[in-house]
């Protein structure tokens, strides 16, 4: 009983020493708000006039501070590069991110040791002597990583994952005098989510944060009982909480919602649009890179954060592609890092642009809503099928609230939570698989309660690969 509460103490303890901090930091993202909602108003010749200042800015730090990207930049003179001179350099990856930690990170007093140290020991969100937020993320690919964020960094994160919505509701209809966001992540350490989305957006708002990895049943009741205006989180519960709404088991007066960390597909889209006829603001980004791009709540897509970030759309070889040519993967350089500085990074996720001018008046560049990982699709020998052909079928079952996909050697073993009819879906499945080419699959479909979450994140792993099912991780 007295170690109970004794640990309870401490806990208690760093929260409130943690939050003194974040207090300052988050008086410091309201100071900066400003500057990022004017931005959104910027021509493209002042977008890219800045992207290039901030790029050189970059190059320079890390070539003098980081040995592993002195090495990569070696014959690139950073004082008068160009976006176009991002091709020259070799693809960072996520494993070189982590095997090469010590000599990336550009502050003496931090190294991958004294991070996992941080991890280990904090009982609740933290900061270093420097000001610094350590974070670590399994990300959609389910590979641990271990990341720094400095105090400026995530004072550019925060705003670029709310300025849209801000500068919306500073157009809008006054908001009701009582706003309370709920907030659908992580809910504790280590993952990144908790600290960057729990943030009030609008004068006198409150927040309340709900731990997505719960039971949905307790996911349900606790928002239900948080009776919130506006509701951020991961795609995937967002979407539950709205066919929920729609069967008429929640009750909800949402003023926006704003979606995270998971692809927004398009039944959740819709199901939110009907549940509750608000604008949607979805966000794409990385705990590496921060907010990649962002939806104005106006049009479809998302638009990128060019101030913050430069994406490359690139072939195999990583050598970039036209705007309307298919990519095989994004690269990302994010321009704010500087303790841990993220250039041509592989984000892995599949981009495609959108052309045309966005009804909100922006000029910064958007993309199509991100629909997955081309580590999503699935390898039969010489037969890929693509996630989509899955999300076809089981998105538009009505019958279907959520549901997992697991590869199996000559198919797939489906978890539908809801109550689908399973003879239907394993002959629609089957079909769907023939067409893309696997002669004869086998597939099989089990009704759960509920779909396993990760433990650290609460984020949903749609699709699993048959080399990544537990047990076959080499």
């Amino acid at each position: 009983m007295f170690r109970s509460v004794h640990n309870s103490t401490r806990v208690r303890d760093a929260r409130a020493a943690y939050e003194r901090v974040r207090g300052a930091h988050l008086d410091a993202v309201q100071a900066a708000f400003e500057d990022h909602i004017l931005r959104l108003d910027w021509s493209r010749e002042q977008i890219e006039r800045y992207r290039e200042q901030r790029l050189r800015a970059l190059l320079g730090y890390a070539r003098e501070r980081s040995p592993f990207h002195a090495r990569r930049l070696r014959g690139l003179d950073p004082s008068s590069a160009t976006v176009a001179d991002l091709a020259r350099l070799p693809v960072m990856t996520k494993q070189d991110a982590q095997d090469e930690w010590d000599a990336i990170v550009t502050v003496p007093d931090l190294d991958l040791r004294d991070a996992e140290r941080v991890l280990a020991e904090q009982l609740w969100f933290s900061y270093t002597p420097g000001g610094r937020q350590i974070f670590s993320s399994g990300g959609s690919s389910g590979v641990r990583g271990v990341y720094a964020w400095d105090w400026e960094l995530f004072v550019s994160f925060a705003c670029l994952a709310w300025r849209f919505q801000a500068r919306e509701e500073r157009r809008g209809p006054p908001l009701p005098r009582a706003t309370r966001l709920a907030v659908l992540t992580a809910g504790e350490p280590p993952h990144a989510s908790t600290p960057l989305f729990d943030m009030a957006t609008a004068a006198g708002m409150d927040t309340v944060v709900i731990p997505a990895r719960a039971p949905f049943d307790e996911v349900l009741a606790a928002v239900a009982a948080a009776r919130p205006t506006h509701l951020v989180g991961y795609a995937t519960v967002v979407g539950r909480l709205a066919r929920a709404a729609l069967a008429g088991d929640l009750e909800l007066r949402l003023a926006r919602v704003s979606t995270n960390s998971e692809p927004l597909l398009d039944e959740d889209r819709q199901a939110v649009r009907d549940a509750w006829h608000v604008p949607i603001h979805n966000l794409w980004g990385s705990t590496e890179i921060g907010v990649q791009a962002v939806g104005c709540g106006h049009a479809g897509g998302l638009h990128v954060c060019e101030d913050e970030v430069i994406l490359e759309r690139v072939d195999e070889a990583g050598v970039p592609v036209g705007d309307d040519e298919p990519a095989a993967r994004t690269l990302a350089t994010g321009l704010a890092n500087r303790t841990f500085p993220f250039i041509r990074y592989d984000l892995g996720d599949q981009v495609t642009m959108l052309p045309e001018k966005c009804s909100c008046g922006s000029g910064f560049a958007r993309v199509a809503d991100i629909a997955g990982r081309r580590d999503d699709d699935f390898r039969y020998g010489e037969c890929t099928v693509p996630a989509s052909a899955f999300r076809h079928v089981l998105g538009t079952d009505p019958r279907v609230s959520e549901y997992q996909v697991r590869q199996t050697s000559a198919g797939a073993e489906i978890l539908a939570v809801g109550q689908p009819d399973t003879a239907t879906l394993t002959s629609s499945m089957v079909a769907a698989l023939r067409r893309h080419g696997l002669p004869d699959p086998e597939v099989r479909v089990r009704v759960v309660g509920r779909l396993e979450r990760n433990e650290s994140t609460g984020k949903l792993r749609r699709f699993v690969a048959l080399d990544s099912h537990p047990g076959n991780a080499g």
